[in-house]
This record gives structure tokens, C-alpha cells and sequence, in this order.
């Protein structure tokens, strides 16, 4: 057995995220080379993440072919709302059928929608390209919109009591706005009007008291509390967004996709000052690669977890790899991973009585489907990755015979993952040991109760956190740790790592 006495030791949390834009040698320790299925905590470390499962039992229903594309789902009320092929259809959560609820609606493309209230009744409305926009109330009637102004428009959003229409194909740099308090009213006389940009329009969405227009090369600002003062401003001429689907107000600003990865738009206290910035150069190799070849973007906000959720669906991937984005703001500063597996269609995110509800249509199997449940996706493992920079304990020329790894993690249930040893940067001739299972050798316990026993728990004010101790064999210049599951567990946080090893010879 190793003599730890003489060992040194060197410790790390799990913080910083996935950095691809820099050479292992100027990673910080806790930052990784791998973080795919894992989830910046907003608690510290590294999550594993929830899978996914049926939100209704039955598929909803097809028009002419079984592979047709979900092109909508939105909660509204008590019921779960979606749209395939030429129909819209309810149902209840949990339930185990379709009811259709409006049909006839040929040609529809992707779907988006806005729940408002104009006159204390709750309604949704929906656009898809092709069709007038329908209305739904409480009780899941239907109306169109009749106006042949807004019929095929791509976007909707309801601003100052105004219902905004914008991305008809016919007038493509055009928003059109309703009457007060009228969706389907479009008298100038009466309040309603439009605004032409000049560059065509990608997606639109209120933010704080404005509604920014986003375009494909630049960004406008609506000013203005109704039609006898609205205004429109340009944020800025240098930039525009790619997909309106990936617009979403986050961490108290709007994020967006721009063709050189994800920006934000940041108010300042100066009035009509914007200041915009991209923050998604840590992973930007992966936006190089799905900006130009996704067919599909979508996005969500987990709120809970200060989380933006970005995924890219291609025509021609399988769903195991269909990549997305994760992005978390821990602190002041924007931390990534990976998503691998998820493969939407449409998605929605909504909070109801303090739960959030995240939910995505599926690209190929017809089904409704609720994230963040399970330790599955709808069965299939989740394949959780995580892999530390090269470290070299700031001396790469002395060799360090390693002894032992300790990991601080968080359990949610069972742990079934893996430790890997990787030494001098994978060089093929260097020692490869096999895997460590990562069992945790001490009890979670709260100081003071029966199950604590001195020696064996960490005690940390009643929120123990269990250690997994593990004799490690190996020496190299540089060693790199990974951690894999078998992806059918529950999930679990890395905290952090303490490494000791005896140093050697210098090379």
C-alpha cells in the first residue's frame, strides 16, 4: 500500500464549464474538455442531467404519414395543446388521448403562439406561415383571425394591449399591429397600424416596456406606448439574429442566436443605450459546426436553474446525436455544456403554480414529451461525460506517480459512473489504467443522527455530501480525469476533485 504521508495533494472544484476555444495547457483544473448530459449547477459543480418522459401516453395523431414532424405544443390552462400534419388537438396531462380541437389547416409550417388577456380571458393564439391565426379561449373554441393582412404571418407576440403580427412571405420586413385590446381588429381609425424595416424580419419579442424587432443583419427597437407614439429605433446595423425560435429572455436580458454564436441584448441606464456581446465564444466550435447545417433550432428556460436551453435538429441525424447547448449563468459569468440525445421539433416552457413545465414535440415519433423527469430519455440511457483538462499541478516536467483520487459528489440515488485515469494528453505508449467504479464509501448523514459515524461522513451544516475515496494506479507528466455513466441512474452532482500523487523524476 502507498505511503499517503508522503504525498501531495491538489484540489479543485468543478466550476468554469466547457472550454473548447483553448489549448489544455490554459484551462483552469475545475473547467473541462467534456461536459456532455452534465449541467452547470447553480448549487456548485456538475449535474447530471434529468431525462425525459411521455407527458401524454398516446402519439398525437398524423395526417398522412407516421414520420410527420410535431410542429406545435404549448400548455394552456389545464390542457396540453399540438398540432401535426393539418389538425390542432388537446389533451390532459398524464392523459392517454387526442382530442381535435381545429382542422383544414394545410400547408402549416412550424407553429408559435401567445398567451394573452386582453379582456380578463385567458387566449392563446397561434401562427404558422400558412394560415390565418387562430384564437382559443378558455374553453378551446376556435376563431381566425380574419384579416387578410396577418394570414401566413410567422410571429406573434401581444405588446402595450396590441396584438403584433410579423414574417408573412408577402411582406417580409412588415409588422402589423392590431386595435387595442382586439386581436382581430385593424382599423387605422381605431389604433392599429404597421411598421416596415428595412431588412426582413426573423423574429420578434417583448422585452422590459419595448418589443425588439429582430432581423436577419440588424436589430430595431419599438418605442411607444400606443400607435399615436410608437417609434422604431435601431439597436444596432452590424448584427441580426439567425432564428427567432431562439430568442428567449433570460437571466434578466434577451439571449439570441447571431451568426457568430449566442449574444445578449443588455439595457443600460442610458436611455436608449444597448449594449450587445457574444458569450458563447467557449464553445463556439460547436455553433461553427450547426449554425449552417441545422434544419431545426429551438430553445427553452429553465428558471429554476438560471438555465437556456439551445438544441440543433438536423433533417439526417439520429436522435442519440442530435447535439444542443446548455447555458447557465452561475455567478456574473456564463458556463456551457453539452446536450446529447434531445431531439426537438417545437418546444415550450411555462411556470404554473411555481412548477415549471418544459416540454418539446417530438422530430419523428408524433409524441409530447416533459424534460427534466426521469433518469432516462423515455427509456434510452442518458450518457453522462465529463473530462478535466491535462493537469500538470503547474510543473509539466516532473512526473507524478498518482495514488489516490478523492471526489466530492452529490448523490440524488444509486450511482452507477466510472473513473478513468488518462495520462500525458492520451498519449498512446503512456499507462492506461482500467476503470474505477465510483462507489461512495460513506453514508449520507446529518451530524447528530443515527447514521453518523465518526470518520465515514462528511459533515457539512446537515447537508452532507458523500466523498468516494479512490486508490488510483499510473504516473505521467500530465493525468486528466473523466467520468462516465451508464446513463439509466439517477443524477448526480462532481463537485470537485482532490488528487494526490508522490512526484519523480524530472524528464
Amino acid at each position: 500500500m502507498a505511503d499517503l504521508s508522503q504525498t501531495t495533494p491538489s484540489a479543485f472544484n468543478c466550476e468554469g464549464g466547457l472550454v473548447l476555444n483553448k489549448s489544455s495547457f490554459m484551462l483552469q483544473p475545475g473547467e473541462a474538455i467534456e461536459l456532455r448530459n452534465f449541467e452547470p449547477d447553480i448549487e456548485g459543480g456538475y449535474r447530471r442531467i434529468s431525462g425525459y418522459a411521455k407527458y401524454v401516453s398516446a402519439v398525437v395523431p398524423f395526417t398522412s404519414s407516421a414520420s410527420e414532424k410535431v410542429l406545435m405544443v404549448a400548455t394552456f390552462g389545464s390542457n396540453v395543446l399540438a398540432a401535426r400534419g393539418t389538425s390542432i388537438y388537446s389533451a390532459t396531462p398524464g392523459g392517454s388521448s387526442w382530442t381535435s380541437i381545429d382542422s383544414g389547416r394545410t400547408g402549416a409550417g412550424k407553429y408559435r403562439f401567445e398567451r394573452f388577456n386582453f379582456d380578463g380571458t385567458d387566449k392563446i393564439i397561434f401562427v404558422d406561415g400558412t394560415n390565418a391565426p387562430v384564437v382559443f379561449n378558455s374553453s378551446l373554441s376556435a376563431t381566425d383571425v380574419s384579416a387578410s393582412a396577418v394570414a401566413g404571418s410567422k410571429f406573434v407576440v401581444s405588446h402595450r394591449n396590441h396584438m403584433f403580427y410579423a414574417g408573412k412571405s408577402t411582406t417580409k420586413q412588415e409588422v402589423v399591429f392590431s386595435e387595442p385590446f382586439n386581436e382581430d381588429g385593424f382599423s387605422s381609425g381605431q389604433g392599429a397600424g404597421s411598421i416596415k424595416v428595412d431588412d426582413e424580419i426573423t423574429g420578434i419579442k417583448v422585452f422590459r416596456d419595448d418589443l425588439f424587432i429582430f432581423c436577419e443583419t440588424r436589430i430595431f427597437k419599438l418605442a411607444g406606448s400606443s400607435s399615436s407614439d410608437f417609434a422604431v429605433t435601431d439597436v444596432t446595423r452590424d448584427i441580426g439574429c439567425i432564428n427567432g425560435d431562439t430568442i428567449q429572455e433570460f437571466a434578466g436580458d434577451l439571449i439570441f442566436l447571431g451568426p457568430d454564436g449566442l449574444r445578449t441584448i443588455a439595457g443600460t441606464a442610458r436611455i436608449g443605450d444597448v449594449e450587445l456581446g457574444t458569450i458563447s465564444t467557449n464553445v463556439q466550435s460547436i455553433f461553427n459546426d450547426n449554425i449552417s447545417s441545422a434544419s431545426e433550432f429551438d430553445s427553452v428556460v429553465i428558471p429554476d436553474k438560471t438555465q437556456y436551453r439551445i438544441f440543433f435538429t438536423k433533417s439526417n441525424t439520429a436522435e442519440n446525436s442530435t447535439k444542443g447547448i446548455i447555458c447557465v449563468m452561475r455567478g456574473q459569468k456564463f458556463e456551457f455544456s453539452e446536450i446529447r440525445g434531445i431531439r426537438p421539433a417545437c418546444t415550450d416552457h411555462f411556470v404554473s403554480s411555481g412548477d415549471v413545465i418544459v416540454l418539446h414535440g417530438a422530430y419523428s415519433d408524433g409524441f409530447i414529451y416533459r424534460q427534466e423527469q426521469g433518469n432516462t430519455f423515455d427509456g434510452k440511457v442518458i450518457l453522462g461525460r465529463y473530462r478535466s483538462p491535462d493537469l500538470t499541478f503547474n510543473d509539466p516536467g516532473i512526473r507524478k506517480h498518482m495514488q489516490r483520487v478523492i471526489i466530492n459528489y452529490k448523490p440524488e440515488s444509486t450511482i452507477d459512473a466510472d473513473l478513468f485515469l488518462r495520462y500525458d494528453y492520451d498519449d498512446v505508449d503512456a499507462a492506461r489504467p482500467a476503470a474505477y467504479p465510483l462507489d461512495s464509501e460513506d453514508v449520507v448523514a446529518l451530524y447528530g443522527g443515527t447514521a453518523s459515524t465518526y470518520g465515514t461522513t462528511l459533515y457539512d451544516n446537515g447537508a452532507s455530501q458523500p466523498l468516494v475515496r479512490q486508490s488510483v494506479e499510473g504516473s505521467g507528466f500530465a493525468v486528466a480525469l473523466k467520468v462516465e455513466d451508464g446513463g439509466v441512474t439517477a443524477p448526480y452532482s462532481l463537485k470537485g476533485f482532490q488528487l494526490e500523487y508522490q512526484l519523480g523524476a524530472r524528464r
